[in-house]
C-alpha cells in the first residue's frame, strides 16, 4: 500500500482477453471493490450515438463523459454487472459490438479520457480496488500495488467473442471479429494519449490456449505473493 491509499491491482490488455472475468473474480476472492473502467468508455459511445454527437466532435463527447448520469448495481457473482444510464438499464446494450466499436474511437480522445480519469480515481477505497482496462497501470494507478496485463492473439480472442455471441443467438461472422479486433488493437497501441501497452512493471500473462481456471489460478499466485495468503480463498 502507498501511504494511507487503499491498495490497487490493476488488470490491463486489448479487447477480448478476459480483464472484466478476471478482475471480477480477484475483487470476489478478496472482498475488493472494482472498476470497470471499460463501461465508462461504453457509455460515453452509447450516449453519443443516441444523442447524434459525432464521434469526432471531441468538446461534446467531453461534456457527456464529464456527466454521464450512470449507475452500476448487482454483486460480484453476477455474470455482468448491471449498468445504468440516466435511469435505463443498458446492460446488454453497451456489451454490443457498436459500443465497443464506439468506445474505441472515443477512448483516443485526449479530452474524453482527461474527463473520465478522476471517476476512475474516485473507486478507489478501502479495503481495495481491482480495475481492468487498458491503462490502469499506466494512466489511472501508476502507483498499483500489483500490476497484470493480458495478452492472447486476435484469433484466440475473436474465437472466445464467437462462442460468446453464439452463446446469445448472435449471428456473427469470425473473420469480421479478427479484423475488427485487429483495428482496435492498432488504434488503442497508436492513440496519442495512454496508448496500450504494459506498465514497465507489470506482470504479463498470454492467456492464448489456457482456460479460464488456469488463468485464474496463475493470477492468484501472483497477488498470493503480493499481499500474502491471508483472506483469500
Amino acid at each position: 500500500m502507498h501511504g494511507e491509499a487503499a491498495p490497487v491491482i490493476t488488470v490491463d490488455g486489448p479487447s477480448g482477453v478476459g480483464k472484466g472475468t478476471l478482475a471480477r473474480f480477484l475483487a470476489r476472492q478478496l472482498g475488493w471493490y472494482l472498476l470497470d473502467s471499460g463501461s465508462l468508455y461504453r457509455l460515453t459511445g452509447l450516449a453519443a450515438l443516441e444523442r447524434g454527437v459525432a464521434l469526432d466532435d471531441q468538446v461534446r463527447l467531453a461534456n457527456i463523459a464529464r456527466s454521464l448520469d450512470v449507475n452500476f448495481f448487482g454483486d460480484l457473482d453476477d455474470p455482468d454487472v448491471r449498468v445504468c444510464l440516466e435511469g435505463r438499464e443498458v446492460t446488454a446494450e453497451i456489451r454490443a459490438e457498436r459500443c465497443g466499436e464506439a468506445a474505441s474511437r472515443v477512448a483516443v480522445l485526449p479530452p474524453v479520457r482527461e474527463a473520465l480519469l478522476q471517476r476512475q480515481r474516485d473507486f478507489r477505497r478501502p479495503p481495495g480496488l481491482v480495475a481492468d482496462g487498458r491503462d490502469m497501470g499506466t494512466v489511472v494507478f501508476p502507483d498499483a500495488d500489483l500490476k497484470l496485463f493480458l495478452s492472447a492473439t486476435a484469433l484466440e480472442r475473436a474465437k472466445r467473442r464467437y462462442n460468446q455471441l453464439r452463446g446469445k443467438g448472435i449471428s456473427v461472422n469470425i473473420e469480421k471479429l479478427v479484423e475488427n479486433l485487429q483495428q482496435r488493437d492498432e488504434r488503442d497501441a497508436q492513440r496519442s494519449v495512454a496508448p496500450l501497452r504494459a506498465a514497465t512493471d507489470a506482470i504479463t500473462l498470454d492467456t492464448t490456449g489456457l482456460d479460464l481456471a488456469t488463468v485464474q489460478e496463475r493470477a492468484l499466485s501472483y497477488v498470493k505473493q503480493r499481499f500474502g495468503g491471508a483472506g483469500i480463498d
